[in-house]
């Protein structure tokens, strides 16, 4: 299991490498994180959401992801509520109170461990992913994900600390001091992440952990800015672009307060001739060639939020002159109206969209969430996305954007703005070409699998040069 001092240390991105070095060395692995927190999230072959953490390392392992490498999702909807997703299933919302202090965590470790012994009965070894800092005191009693769930699978821990943060010997040894006996001795070793430089000028430092700790280190790994491995959640969001440029198509993102599935977007990033950044800020909304409103796990607040600082009233003001782009909970902005007449969100039953679109919409008390193939605008080449979403949108005939198994969804307005249900719609080629011709006469697009994967090989060759995989690989062999 890899776990960590804090979030936001590499846990996932570290993962997803050893998984990718396990697999090119013949094994079997699969990823398992039994609870997770996130916005971004992923739909298996079976229409089960999971966290897309999750279905980014089974993509590692070459696996299609299945529920049980996640079986617990929180995706928070308020300042203090979140909707539980049990065995890739909504079971409805909570507030942190409630879930974090109340009883029905038994229920929901059972549900974790059960997951966690079907996949270990098919795939070895499983590479677990722990979540925030293993030290919480006030929290590890009902903990389901870190040291609990370790000892449950009779699993070898590797603490990850950032050395880029700062502070490295105190977050590492201070976690550890918190640690109860038995948790020490499921700890097996230690890993820095992200060291800037000659990690020889750290030895000294490596010498000193393992005096005051007591355990090995196992690697020191560089801060590879050269490898893209799509994030987890919102805390990598923060290190994103906020202002436009001169030199590129800028592509300007609505940044959400519950912003989610924000990874339709890096196919975006990595072109060279597109400039993508986040923002609320009015000056760098009209600076945008293109205006995306992205998915959101609370339509309702996040729409009032915009209309209360302007915002949907420089988009009426942009519509025509650029593309306004909704995906999810965005397209539905971009309406005539919103009903959410069983509460799904909030307690406003009613609200008037942007207008900008003849549709309107009605939450549902069930949610959708499948993998499609569709066919984008006229082009005749079937496109991959999947669909997470608690609403069903009226859409005029002739209206639509895509076909599915020739339904029609979304809606086109048939010059230059366009939404959609439709997750990963920029994974596909030509969506994205069709962004580009709006300042480019031609420009290429990347083959965004064929990138994912050369970043996974790239991953893999990093943890097999400053990880010390043979003596994981004994350790495992003895738990």
């Amino acid at each position: 299991m890899i776990v960590g001092t804090a979030s936001d240390v590499g846990k996932s991105w570290i993962v997803a490498g050893i998984c990718r070095w396990l697999k090119n060395k013949n094994y079997q692995p699969a990823p398992f994180k039994s609870q997770n927190m996130s916005l971004n999230s992923f739909v298996t072959i079976y229409g089960k959401e999971i966290g897309r953490a999750q279905a980014v390392q089974a993509e590692a392992c070459k696996l299609p992801c299945q529920v049980e490498m996640n079986p617990i999702l929180l995706k928070p909807s308020g300042e203090t509520k979140s909707q539980v997703v049990l065995n890739g299933v909504s079971i409805g919302n909570q507030t942190a109170k409630d879930y974090f202090l109340g009883n029905d965590k038994k229920q929901l470790f059972e549900a974790a461990k059960k997951a966690f012994n079907t996949l270990n009965k098919e795939f070895s070894p499983i590479v677990m992913e722990g979540a925030g800092s293993i030290s919480e005191l006030n929290l590890k009693h009902r903990d389901i994900v870190n040291m609990r769930m370790a000892k449950a699978a009779n699993a070898c821990v590797y603490l990850i600390a950032d050395i880029d943060k700062g502070g490295v010997f105190g977050s590492v040894y201070g976690t550890i001091a918190l640690l109860e006996d038995w948790e020490k001795q499921l700890l097996k070793g230690i890993i820095i992440n992200k060291f800037r430089g000659d990690a020889a000028l750290f030895d000294s430092g490596v010498k000193k952990l393992e005096e005051i700790t007591g355990y090995p280190v196992l690697g020191v790994l560089p801060y590879a800015k050269d490898i893209f491995i799509e994030e987890e959640d919102s805390v990598a969001l923060e290190q994103r672009k906020t202002t436009s440029s001169s030199e590129k198509l800028n592509v300007a993102v609505i940044k959400l307060n519950y912003i989610s599935n924000y990874t339709d977007f890096q196919p975006l990033e990595q072109n060279e001739n597109i400039h993508l950044y986040y923002t609320r800020v009015h000056s760098e909304i009209n600076n945008a060639d293109v205006i995306i409103l992205p998915g959101t796990k609370n339509t309702l607040a996040d729409f009032k939020a915009l209309e209360e600082d302007g915002i949907t009233a420089i988009i009426k003001q942009r519509y025509g002159s650029v593309p306004i782009i909704g995906i999810c909970g965005g397209y539905q902005m971009m309406g005539k109206t919103i009903s959410d007449p069983f509460e799904v969100e909030s307690n406003l039953k009613n609200i008037k969209g942007l207008g900008l679109f003849n549709i309107d919409t009605v939450l549902t008390e069930t949610k959708t969430t499948i993998q499609q193939e569709f066919q984008f605008k006229d082009h005749l080449q079937k496109c991959k996305g999947y669909e997470i979403h608690m609403g069903e949108t009226k859409v005029p005939e002739g209206k639509h954007l895509n076909t599915i198994n020739e339904i029609p969804e979304g809606y086109f307005d048939g010059k230059l703005s366009w939404g959609t249900y439709i997750h990963g719609i920029f994974d596909n080629s030509f969506v994205v070409e069709e962004l580009l011709a709006i300042k480019y006469k031609e420009k290429e697009t990347i083959n965004y699998q064929e990138f994912k994967e050369q970043n996974y090989e790239k991953l893999a060759k990093l943890i097999g040069e400053h990880l010390d995989m043979d003596k994981i690989l004994n350790d495992i062999s003895l738990c």
